[in-house]
């Protein structure tokens, strides 16, 4: 098993910027990659980003490149998404999630999910 435990959302103004913050605890040598997903009210939940865990390349969604940057720290078994020139549109749960999967992007391909920390950016 895996746990996953997000921190570092929040309210903002947009423009602005926030760091979210993922530890993962447990039998984690397995996992390959980690990534964020995010859920507007009302919406399916849409992949964000993720990166592998050995190799470190990464993957996002269109919308968000050049604005996000996902990234990780092996020895605290980490992963963080700093998030800048934050939009409306970017107001969601963002979820941290971890799959034994090579390229994960669909969220049925991740094993184990955080509990979601709330973004929200204000116009």
């Amino acid at each position: 098993q895996v746990q996953l435990v997000e921190s570092g959302g929040g309210l903002v103004q947009a423009g602005g910027s926030l760091r979210l913050s993922c530890a993962a605890s447990g039998r984690t040598f397995r996992m390959n990659v980690m990534g964020w997903f995010r859920q507007a009210p009302g919406k399916e939940r849409e992949f964000v980003a993720y990166i592998n865990w050995i190799g470190g390349w990464t993957n996002y969604v269109d919308s968000v490149k050049g604005r996000f940057t996902i990234s990780r720290v092996s020895a605290k078994n980490t992963v963080y998404l700093q998030m800048n020139s934050l939009k409306p549109e970017d107001t969601a749960v963002y979820y941290c999630a971890a799959a034994y999967a090579l390229n994960p992007r669909g969220q049925y391909e991740y094993d184990y999910w955080g509990q979601g920390t709330q973004v929200t950016v204000s116009s």
